[in-house]
């Protein structure tokens, strides 16, 4: 479990955190996939929708350079690109969910998997699994999760990349929901890494379920709940 200090929901958040704007679209999104009696269909379409979104705002904080093109009509066009290599890196299972929507804005991009899982006796995370582009220590890293709770999982992933030689600044970790206990745990360990997600929720439960939350996310998107 996370030693972090817990940020309480009225904190000034870090300059690292970027949540998405509370529009009242965004709003009716997260009611539609908050509903306990939602289709699985309507769970993942609208929970895709918003992971766009998010996958959209990580994009903008990577690093862009200066190229000019020619427009059909002979004009200058003073563009922008990005200035150097990406990948997503998912982790298994539920980060898993949100590959659809970078492959969609980003075709052709690598991405990785981590599978880390929560030891039954000592309750800390572990390594099962990796696989990772062998240039990945070159590349900024869009490192998904659409729930980050206690911390505990996300910073074992982030130390994975790190261990592989990912410079800490060029990882953005992209959730759709997290909670003060979440966050306070990645930026007080990883200062550097940027933070992307559409709502912070209020608190842990005894059980460590976000609330008022949307369970969870795995299950329900791949319809392994009960």
């Amino acid at each position: 479990m996370s030693t972090a200090t817990p940020l309480s929901p009225q904190a000034t958040y870090p300059d690292t955190l970027h949540l998405l704007p509370q529009t009242n679209q965004l709003r009716a999104l997260h009611t539609l996939i908050r509903d306990r009696t939602a289709s699985r269909e309507d769970f993942v379409f609208y929970s895709g929708r918003i992971i766009r979104m998010l996958i959209e705002a990580g994009l903008d904080l990577l690093p862009f350079e200066r190229h000019d093109v020619q427009t059909p009509v002979g004009r200058t066009y003073p563009g922008l690109r990005f200035a150097s290599e990406i990948c997503g890196v998912s982790i298994a299972r539920a980060g898993e969910s949100m590959e659809a929507a970078l492959r969609a804005v980003c075709t052709s991009i690598r991405i990785g998997k981590i599978l880390i899982q929560r030891d039954k006796v000592t309750k800390l995370p572990h390594l099962y699994y990796s696989a990772l582009p062998p240039d990945i220590a070159k590349r900024h890293v869009l490192l998904l999760d659409p729930m980050l709770a206690t911390g505990g999982t996300a910073l074992a992933a982030i130390q994975v990349l790190l261990d592989k030689g990912v410079a800490e600044e060029n990882i953005i970790f992209i959730t759709l929901i997290t909670v003060p206990h979440g966050i306070a745990a990645v930026t007080q360990r990883y200062p550097r890494v940027k933070l992307v997600t559409s709502s912070i929720e209020e608190r842990l439960n005894e059980h460590a379920y976000m609330m008022p939350g949307i369970g969870d996310f795995g299950d329900r998107y791949f319809g392994t709940d009960r």
